[in-house]
């Protein structure tokens, strides 16, 4: 497969061409009575995007009951800890639309985590329509952080107590602290997949990660891609050690991921 790289000024660009994007999809679908199933990432880059998309135009012509919120993984914190994936996309995004409670799935950080890696894979497994016998996001957004991770999947660590090839517990390889993660299985078989990287401390990882030939053997980011479009939207800081940045383009990603 190929993987789509668009480099843009700043991160706001970023947000308002992914926002573009969720119109469309959201539209398309409604169009055919379809719902839309969308899975976001949490960290400060996506602050950005949901502060777009909870101002006009989008906070009004989005549909946002055809739309089910759910997300990549959460760390093991209550709902209000200034830590939760939730928390934050809660206070830039939710509380400012119409989105009906019963189209948010979150995942429920302060239960036990062997439980809710159940709960959360029984309930995307119940309303995510199926692809290649799993759940197939429309759209999932993610991140990428400095030593190459994604959601929560980190360097030289799997995954445990994995529930339906849905969602497992994982382990942050420094402090410790238990997350709950969607797994490579299910983020690969979105119908698209964009990842959302800003900043110059992010540069040196995007060019291994994309650059790399063994990228995939020591990057969580770079085993991302499987069923769908792949996609790597990128300000000028991040993408300041790849070729190419004067224009958007295409690398060849390989087909073992």
């Amino acid at each position: 497969m190929k993987v789509e790289i668009k480099i843009f000024s700043n991160p706001e660009e970023i947000a308002e061409h992914i926002a573009v994007e969720i119109v469309e999809l959201t539209s398309e679908n409604s169009k055919k009575n379809l719902d839309s199933f969308i899975a976001v990432s949490g960290g400060h880059t996506p602050e950005v995007l949901f502060n777009r998309l909870s101002e006009s135009p989008y906070r009004e012509i989005i549909e946002w009951d055809r739309l089910h919120l759910f997300w990549c993984d959460e760390r093991c914190v209550p709902p209000d800890d200034k830590e939760s994936n939730f928390g934050m996309t809660k206070y830039y995004l939710l509380d400012k639309i119409g989105i009906p409670v019963k189209n948010i799935h979150r995942i429920e950080g302060e239960n036990d985590p062997e439980n809710e890696v159940k709960r959360i894979s029984g309930e995307i497994k119940s309303i995510v329509p199926a692809i290649n016998n799993l759940p197939g996001f429309d759209l999932t957004l993610l991140g990428v952080g400095t030593e190459g991770h994604t959601a929560s999947l980190f360097p030289g660590r799997q995954l445990k107590n994995v529930s339906n090839n849905i969602a497992g517990i994982a382990e942050h390889q420094l402090t410790g602290q238990k997350r709950i993660s969607l797994t490579y299985k299910v983020l690969n078989n979105s119908k698209e997949i964009i990842f959302m990287v800003t900043g110059k401390e992010k540069a040196d990882i995007v060019y291994r990660i994309l650059n790399e030939r063994d990228s995939k053997n020591k990057y969580p980011a770079a085993m991302i891609g499987g069923v769908g479009k792949l996609k790597w939207f990128l300000d000028k800081e991040a993408s300041l050690k790849i070729k190419g940045t004067e224009n958007n383009f295409s690398v060849p990603k390989s087909s073992g991921n």
